[in-house]
């Protein structure tokens, strides 16, 4: 960060459209809130009438004798909204990540993809690099030709830095002798893609390839749990863990509200879809790297962020894959912007490349 540019890291408010820092007021285009809920005020109701009904926060466990229905019920729910079999809800997407591969790892040949999220690691960073069409080719050469016939395959459902949708059509290539548990985090594809109800139904496996979702649900959805989707064999053996059952669950007013947002979740997908639309039809795709129907687009501009500062705008910014890398500068869209902040959005684009 330049002296000059404003200090990001101390806000005092929420996270919304309009941000204030050092007095100065900035329209924002980063963050993971794709839907707009942490300032939706109707979400906001309902996560009050929760609290009304269910308190604060319950800290005993799944295990203990003494449960709130809400649990049970959020999570059959949670199964029928996102097309699984059963689900299972945590107090975090991290505890959900951790629970579901360290259950799983005795279970055959761990295989990870490349980008895989920390929290789906074991231990340290999986040695593995390369694009994911690579790795995937490697891995199925690797399974079909192994005298092993039990795998886990970990990946991430996309890739949110580099815009990219997993291709998993190499499963249907696994040899039938083989048994596979794939894990998929789709953190950043849950609420969005498929029309909100994620990739779990958009990866076409073969019988002999249990594929297993696991997911933040405090991005787009709003809530500050984690959830994973799939057989009702694989999540019950996860139910029946030390893990799930001595750990405390998230707030049951977030469940609550959850659960009553089907309407408002559509409305709000449908605000989004057409901030994509009025977007991505403003700028150039030979100067932004994005896909179909996800928020988040990748300037090949690296100096993108100092520019768009000088309009009072904020995008998201970083130095990759380390601190000495270059910037990657992307616009993330949420559905609480507005018509006249995509196009405020838009012509300073344009701007900063008639006056470079």
């Amino acid at each position: 960060m330049k002296n000059s540019d404003p200090d990001l890291t101390q806000l005092q408010s929420p996270l919304s459209l309009n941000i204030r820092v050092e007095g100065q007021s900035y329209l924002y285009f980063s963050g993971t809130a794709y839907l707009g809920i942490p300032q939706n005020p109707d979400f906001m109701a309902l996560y009050q009438e929760g609290l009304k009904k269910f308190g604060l926060n319950n800290g005993t466990s799944r295990g203990n004798n003494v449960q709130l229905g809400i649990y049970n019920e959020a999570e059959h729910y949670a199964a029928q909204y996102f097309g699984a079999e059963e689900a299972l809800i945590t107090s975090s997407g991290y505890l959900a990540a951790q629970l579901l591969v360290r259950h799983y790892t005795a279970y055959g040949k761990v295989l990870y993809a490349p980008q895989t999220h920390p929290a789906l690691w074991l231990n340290e960073a999986p040695a593995v690099g390369g694009t994911f069409s690579s790795w995937a080719e490697n891995a199925l050469t690797h399974i079909n030709t192994s005298k092993q016939n039990k795998w886990l395959l970990v990946s991430n459902a996309l890739n949110n830095l580099f815009p990219e949708r997993y291709d998993f059509s190499f499963l249907k290539e696994i040899h039938p002798d083989n048994e596979v548990i794939l894990i998929v985090d789709d953190s950043h594809g849950i609420g969005v893609l498929d029309d909100g109800r994620g990739v779990l139904n958009l990866i076409a496996a073969p019988k002999h390839v249990k594929v297993v979702v696991v997911a933040s649900m405090a991005k787009a959805l709003g809530v500050d749990a984690g959830i994973i989707l799939g057989t009702r064999a694989l999540v019950a053996g996860l139910k029946k863990s030390n893990v799930f059952m001595g750990a405390s669950p998230p707030a049951a007013a977030g469940l609550y509200a959850f659960m009553h947002a089907k309407a408002l979740y559509r409305a709000e997908l449908n605000r989004l879809k057409q901030h994509m639309e009025t977007f991505s039809a403003g700028i150039s795709p030979e100067e932004w790297d994005f896909i179909p129907d996800y928020p988040v687009y990748l300037s090949k501009d690296r100096n993108l962020y100092t520019k768009l500062l000088q309009h009072h705008i904020l995008i998201s910014s970083f130095p990759y894959p380390d601190q000495n890398g270059p910037s990657l500068n992307r616009v993330v869209l949420s559905s609480w912007a507005s018509p006249e902040s995509i196009n405020e959005l838009l012509e300073a684009i344009a701007a900063q490349k008639e006056y470079p």
